[in-house]
């Protein structure tokens, strides 16, 4: 298929960007992985933007700017537990030009039902920070997403900075998927388990393609804590998730988790990796 037509503006700053934001009708151009020239007349291209391409961790939070791409998850630049979670879902997103190209930013704001970020940002509780005509505002990641493909983001917006708490030392975390032949996986569950003296203090369990929506199960979660991570809770966190399917990776999930809670092993991203991506 022949792309369409379109116009490009290249931005050389934030002011720039939501000029070209303002009229309502055009896209922002970081990675260029979801973007459909033929569909969108007018895109702004933001990667000469200083400091879009911010990543660091402050004050127990990772600060994370649209320009980062996929593949700086795939290294050491996140360190602790949030950088073993990142390491283990990164290698499941896309092929190595994909990862190279696209931001973690970009996944967020297209929301794909199937897509892992939007999950990890929704399981950690992260907050997004958008710039417009109005100033800045700060949404919560689980309110931020109200559909598939659909967010409180405002089409003269531009999503500046999405925030990450960070994660304690000690935490394990866990992935697993079920993956066809699709670019997507066709169902997934991430975990996250914080654990004194072997009761769980702490645990997050995020379903990915559950739901229009990015999925927390909380029920699964309240099951676990105050609870010796065991086989026996586990099976009972995962016996209230609805769906079979989901509840076979939340039980992989979890028991991945507690592996790397007991080692404090790092995630080997040659070990992890699975199927095909986009």
């Amino acid at each position: 298929m022949r792309p369409g037509t379109f116009e490009c503006i290249t931005a050389d700053s934030v002011e720039e960007v939501l000029s070209a934001l303002a009229d309502g009708d055009t896209a922002v151009l970081a990675g260029g992985q979801s973007l459909a020239p033929e569909s969108t007349p007018r895109v702004v291209d933001i990667n000469r933007v200083p400091g879009l391409d911010l990543l660091a961790e402050q004050d127990g939070v990772l600060r994370v700017g649209p320009l980062v791409r996929h593949r700086v998850f795939e290294s050491n630049a996140v360190g602790g537990p949030m950088g073993d979670l990142m390491r283990l879902v990164v290698c499941h997103i896309g092929h190595p030009p994909v990862r190279a190209r696209g931001t973690m930013l970009g996944s967020l704001a297209y929301a794909h039902p199937a897509a892992e970020w939007p999950v990890v940002a929704v399981m950690l509780g992260a907050r997004f920070v958008l710039a417009g005509p109005r100033g800045s505002r700060t949404v919560p990641a689980e309110a931020f997403f109200t559909g598939a493909f659909t967010t409180l983001r405002r089409p003269d917006e531009l999503l500046v900075e999405v925030c990450f708490p960070a994660l304690r030392a000690g935490t394990g975390v866990g992935y697993a998927e079920d993956r066809r032949t699709t670019v997507f996986p066709q169902a997934a569950a991430m975990a996250t388990v914080t654990a004194t003296g072997g009761v769980v203090e702490a645990a997050s369990i995020g379903l990915v393609n559950a739901a229009p929506c990015p999925v927390r199960a909380r029920a699964a979660e309240r099951v676990l804590l105050g609870r010796p991570l065991s086989d026996s809770t586990i099976a009972e966190a995962t016996a209230v998730i609805e769906v079979a399917a989901f509840r076979t990776l939340v039980r992989r999930a979890l028991s991945q988790a507690r592996t790397r809670m007991r080692s404090g092993a790092q995630v080997g991203l040659q070990d992890e990796r699975g199927g095909a991506g986009r």
